[in-house]
């Protein structure tokens, strides 16, 4: 059987879920991996399983994997065996493993072996050994190829931390961490224990889980809880900064920016203001409905006024701006970053940084 990450994840956070046999899993995102075997270990433990690692330094290492999954403890009922490494293994080894699998599935024995490799490619897939790895057992790709993705499976980690996040704040968090995934997994880590640290003590102690495997009951955060998480010590925060920009208010403006560069405040956030609030204004410059844009009607006013001050042919020119603002962030051009934040900031609020040549 083989399944995507994605779909295999949910199925493994079941309260019973049974582990004999061949687990193969492959990708490059090594923290998959780990959470793949987090999923497993509670399973192990509940079945009393001996769960050991070993690493394959060659073909010759499978004998020793053969020979671990041969042996009982006798204060365990069964094994799991998790194997790192890329050898792949021999013919001879291939029907032993299956051997071993055909006996997980009859009944004859519940050990385990759950094999982690790189991603494996086509011909690989094609390949004897992957084969019976998806006959007789269970093949999980370990990979992400879009953002969708990405934002889903951090959507069932938030659950299990207790979370419930707003689609705003899912669009703050993913540009804070710059859709890196161990990033965002570890902001969600952080904001459990600011916003829901009886959840996590319950949590810690497994008697939060549900019949589904998520936590009974989760604690909403909007975009404000969120940016209040994420913000440093600055006096500003990019709310003050976005009612300046909107306001018209240049001078604000620059203070607001040189004082959270002095607070360190991160680069990803300060651009994220920025843009969210260009895109906003082009968007009613268009004629689209600010309600249906969710801008909430106590800044309705200020978004209109901010429409009256610019012209289309100088917001045509945002995106430009912003791009190069992100090139700088990620250290890809040589100009500062924070000039360009700057530039950004008094181009919104009406105010050319520098006039035109």
């Amino acid at each position: 059987m083989q399944d995507t990450f994605i779909q295999a994840y949910p199925k493994l956070l079941q309260p019973s879920v049974a582990v004999a046999g061949l687990w193969l899993a492959h990708g490059d995102e090594p923290l998959l991996s780990q959470w793949l075997i987090d999923a497993l270990r509670p399973h192990w433990r509940a079945q009393n399983y001996a769960i050991k690692r070993l690493e394959l330094v060659s073909v010759k290492s499978w004998q020793e994997v053969l020979s671990e999954l041969g042996s009982q403890s006798l204060f365990d009922d069964a094994s799991s065996l998790i194997v790192t490494g890329n050898h792949k293994p021999d013919s001879a080894v291939i029907t032993e493993l299956e051997r071993f699998a055909v006996d997980a599935q009859t009944g004859l024995h519940s050990h385990s072996l759950l094999w982690l490799t790189p991603k494996q490619d086509k011909r690989a897939q094609s390949s004897k050994w992957f084969a019976l790895f998806a006959q007789y057992g269970h093949v999980i790709d370990c990979n992400l190829y879009n953002e969708q993705q990405r934002q889903q499976l951090l959507q069932i980690q938030a659950q299990q931390f207790g979370l419930t996040l707003s689609q705003e704040a899912w669009q703050l968090l993913m540009s804070h961490t710059e859709h890196h995934l161990l990033g965002a997994y570890q902001t969600l880590w952080r904001l459990s224990y600011l916003f829901a640290p009886q959840l996590m003590a319950i949590k810690g102690g497994n008697n939060l889980q549900s019949t589904s495997g998520l936590p009974a009951s989760n604690v909403a955060l909007d975009i404000n809880d969120l940016q209040a998480a994420l913000v440093s010590d600055a006096h500003f925060s990019v709310f003050d900064l976005s009612d300046a920009m909107l306001a018209g208010h240049s001078p604000q403006v620059a203070k607001i920016i040189f004082q959270l560069k002095a607070a360190d405040e991160p680069t990803t956030l300060v651009l994220w203001a920025i843009s969210k609030d260009m895109r906003q204004i082009m968007q009613l410059m268009d004629g689209q409905d600010p309600q249906a844009l969710g801008i909430w009607r106590s800044k309705q006013s200020l978004y209109q006024q901010a429409c009256r001050r610019q012209s289309k042919a100088q917001a045509a020119t945002w995106p430009a701006l912003l791009y190069r603002c992100d090139q700088a962030i990620k250290g890809l051009i040589q100009q500062p970053a924070w000039e360009l934040l700057l530039q950004a900031a008094l181009a919104l609020s009406g105010q050319r940084l520098f006039a035109k040549p």
